[in-house]
């Protein structure tokens, strides 16, 4: 198994670091049932990349065997933009069957998180989430992993991630920035729901503390920076 380098915004940040455990802490407190899990947003550039990479370190840095999975086989950025991978093979190679899941993944420099990329984009991705080869992707990583944390593309964009939400334990919205409009997120909201997955919060992105610290937020009376208990809806 190819091991790579990962490159993370944030990771020398104490504020954004101390923000992500208490949403890790949150997740946990989520139920043991909840391991596979689905991070979509309204829009792109809502920062849902970067924080799903980050609970997945997060979850390795205690121990944990973690599998994070790029499903956005439209246009992910993440291999470049977050890997020194090369020549990448990924999702879209194992579930058109080009590939073995073992070929496709890759260990990293953060001890006990694997990495599936998107691999090259596929005219179908839809199709393909929707399989047969997917959901017995997932089962089979459920018996060698702790957690799966999937990185899905904006729900207010195409329908890919509520297809991915059905096959999970839990789903979180990234809301980053003040451009979403209340709208907009209802919508999304409603369509998780209808996928009969258990939405496990909203998570509020790109904030800035008084004093000009970066840092993560949620909605629902809840930031990062304190202890407090995740809202969860179904």
């Amino acid at each position: 198994m190819e091991e790579i380098k990962l490159r993370m915004v944030g990771s020398d940040n104490y504020s954004v670091q101390e923000a992500l455990k208490v949403l890790r802490t949150n997740l946990q407190f989520c139920g043991q049932n909840i391991r596979v899990i689905v991070l979509t947003s309204c829009d792109e550039n809502e920062g849902k990349t970067t924080i799903s990479l980050h609970i997945a370190k997060s979850f390795a840095e205690l121990g944990k065997k973690v599998l994070f999975i790029d499903a956005d086989m439209r246009k992910s950025v993440l291999a470049g933009r977050n890997t020194n991978a090369r020549d990448v093979l990924g999702l879209s190679e194992v579930l058109s069957g080009q590939r073995s899941l073992t070929d496709c993944i890759y260990k990293t420099d953060i001890t006990g998180l694997h990495v599936l990329l998107a691999g090259k984009y596929p005219p179908n991705p839809v199709e393909l989430l929707n399989g047969k080869v997917f959901a017995m992707l997932l089962s089979e990583a459920r018996k060698v992993y702790d957690y799966v944390i999937i990185d899905s593309p904006p729900l207010g964009r195409v329908i890919d991630a509520a297809v991915i939400a059905s096959r999970c334990d839990g789903a979180a919205l990234v809301i980053g920035g003040n451009d979403v409009r209340r709208k907009q997120a209802k919508e999304v909201v409603e369509q998780l729901r209808k996928c009969d997955c258990h939405l496990l919060g909203v998570i509020r992105n790109n904030t800035v503390a008084p004093k000009g610290r970066y840092m993560y937020k949620k909605r629902s009376s809840y930031k990062y920076s304190y202890s407090s208990s995740v809202k969860s809806s179904k």
